[in-house]
């Protein structure tokens, strides 16, 4: 009996709550782009899709801790050498079912990054009729250094990071034929496997989801309580 027979596997990999979050922060960071250029009444479309983003980021800074397996940090936290060894093609099974040790770079870059844009919107302020809230509570210094950072450098960096996100998932799809977009879409994901390997599927019943509901919840009151008290 040979069991290093290859067989097909269909893995539950991104959780719903991780998915849902995946394409509001996209709509959001579209949003913000987008109302940021029009300018004028747009603006303040602009704070409430800013809002958005960072109610976003801390709920998965917590679905990392608690989320579904492949949605957790530690799934994709990995050591210079083996983003080395991967490079070099010494790729191991896990590396192609969630974040690889490439894309996991992409990740960590987009969600520290947008943390810096949002924090500096905060302290923005245009000089015409658009300010963040926290502008009364910190130095003019601060207030100049974050207008110029969120409204030049870090747009721009923003801007280059998901044309290197898109860019990423049309190489894996037309180079290296591997599909990332409709696992995000659908959750599951077609993998190949010997009868000897085993790899763990991220839960995603109804518990998680209700889970994961209740903590956005309560991460988006706080933000609006916030807010509204800064305001």
């Amino acid at each position: 009996m040979n069991t290093d027979l290859v067989q097909t596997q269909t893995l539950r990999v991104w959780d719903l709550p991780t998915r849902i979050f995946h394409w509001l922060l996209v709509f959001c960071v579209i949003s913000c782009i987008i109302s940021s250029e029009v300018g004028g009444e747009a603006m303040a479309w602009h704070f409430r899709f800013g809002y958005c983003i960072i109610t976003l980021l801390i709920f998965r800074i917590v679905w990392g801790f608690v989320g579904g397996y492949w949605s957790r940090f530690k799934q994709f936290v990995y050591s210079p050498l083996t983003i080395m060894r991967y490079v070099r093609g010494q790729s191991m099974l896990e590396h192609d079912v969630g974040h690889n040790p490439l894309g996991s770079l992409s990740v960590w870059g987009l969600l520290i990054l947008l943390g810096m844009q949002v924090a500096s919107g905060l302290m923005s302020d245009d000089e015409i009729a658009t300010q963040g809230p926290l502008v009364k509570w910190v130095s003019s210094q601060t207030v100049s250094l974050a207008s110029n950072y969120h409204t030049h450098w870090g747009k721009i960096i923003i801007i280059l990071l998901v044309l290197l996100h898109i860019g990423a998932m049309l190489f894996y799809l037309l180079k290296k034929k591997q599909n990332l977009i409709t696992p995000m879409l659908k959750g599951d994901k077609m993998i190949e496997v010997t009868q000897t390997q085993s790899l763990p599927a991220s839960k995603d019943q109804l518990a998680q989801r209700i889970t994961a509901l209740v903590i956005f919840a309560v991460i988006a009151l706080g933000v609006a309580y916030v807010v509204q008290r800064l305001g």
